[in-house]
Formats: C-alpha cells, sequence, structure tokens
C-alpha cells in the first residue's frame, strides 16, 4: 500500500507497466473514495459500490478490490486535492474511459439514493480536469439514475 501512494505522490517513477497500472488504479480508488466522503460520512452502500465498482473495472479479486478501496481512502485522507489524481486518469485513460471513471463517480455519489451539493460540485471539478463534457456527464448521470431506478425528479 505504501508503494502504491508513493508512486501516486511521485515519490518513485512508474518504472514498468505494472507500476503505471497500480498508479491508474490507485488515482481511480481514490477519486471514488473521495466522493464517498464527500458528504461527511461514507456508509456500506458507497463502500460496496466503490469496492464493486474496482473489482469489475480491473478484473480485481474482491479482497484486492478491498485492499485498493482502502489504500484510495488513505491516499484521500492524506491528500487534499484532486489535482495528482485527475491528472493520472486524464493521460492514461481515452475519452470513453473518462466518461466510465465520471459514470463510475455518479454512481458512488447516488449509492445512499441522495446528491449532496459537495458531491455535486466535486463531479463538476473532476469532470473538467479529466475534459470531459458537461453533456458527456449528464449523459452518465442519466444512466446511472435509470440503472439505479432513481427519478431525476426525486434526487437534487
Amino acid at each position: 500500500m505504501k508503494r502504491l501512494k508513493a508512486l501516486l505522490a511521485g515519490g518513485a517513477a512508474a518504472s514498468n507497466e505494472t507500476d503505471a497500472a497500480e498508479k491508474l488504479r490507485l488515482a481511480t480508488a481514490a477519486l471514488l473514495m473521495e466522493a464517498a466522503c464527500m458528504d461527511g460520512h461514507i456508509d456500506d452502500a458507497e463502500t460496496g459500490t466503490v469496492i464493486a465498482l474496482l473489482t469489475n473495472h480491473f478484473e480485481l479479486s474482491v479482497e484486492e478490490a478491498t485492499e485498493l478501496a482502502e489504500a484510495g481512502r488513505q491516499t484521500v485522507s492524506e491528500s487534499n486535492e484532486l489535482y495528482g489524481f485527475t491528472r493520472t486518469i486524464k493521460d492514461n485513460f481515452d475519452h470513453n474511459q473518462r466518461i466510465q471513471m465520471i459514470e463510475m463517480l455518479w454512481r458512488v455519489v447516488y449509492a445512499d439514493g441522495q446528491l449532496h451539493d459537495y458531491e455535486a460540485n466535486l463531479l463538476r471539478r473532476v469532470t473538467g480536469l479529466i475534459y470531459v463534457s458537461d453533456r458527456d456527464s449528464g449523459s452518465a448521470r442519466k444512466r446511472v439514475l435509470e440503472q439505479l431506478d432513481l427519478s431525476p425528479s426525486n434526487v437534487p
């Protein structure tokens, strides 16, 4: 876990594909955990959603995804800036993967059935930082609301 955090912080160069992949996984986990705790607390639904997204997106075991989520949570608690995480995402994900990242973030913030102002603000900032249009972010949000069977009129 320390190695992952050192990679993201730039303390160790991503000298091979494995290091680059680990850095990308940690940046993704950190952004997802940032979204999960943006409303002031992380509930079981949000944690479960983050673990499921990491498991599916990176083809990890539940144990690996749980460890990665915890590393992401710790990384977020030790850092107060999004730029390092979003730069890693922007530099390593193609446009469709960045839209998928925004969709994963929407899924995390809606895991508890509500969208809080801080969560909405985070999504707007991340969307801009990883060069996803507001239109694409809005489409991703609509897909998540439909998948979670939430009505846009019932959630802020």
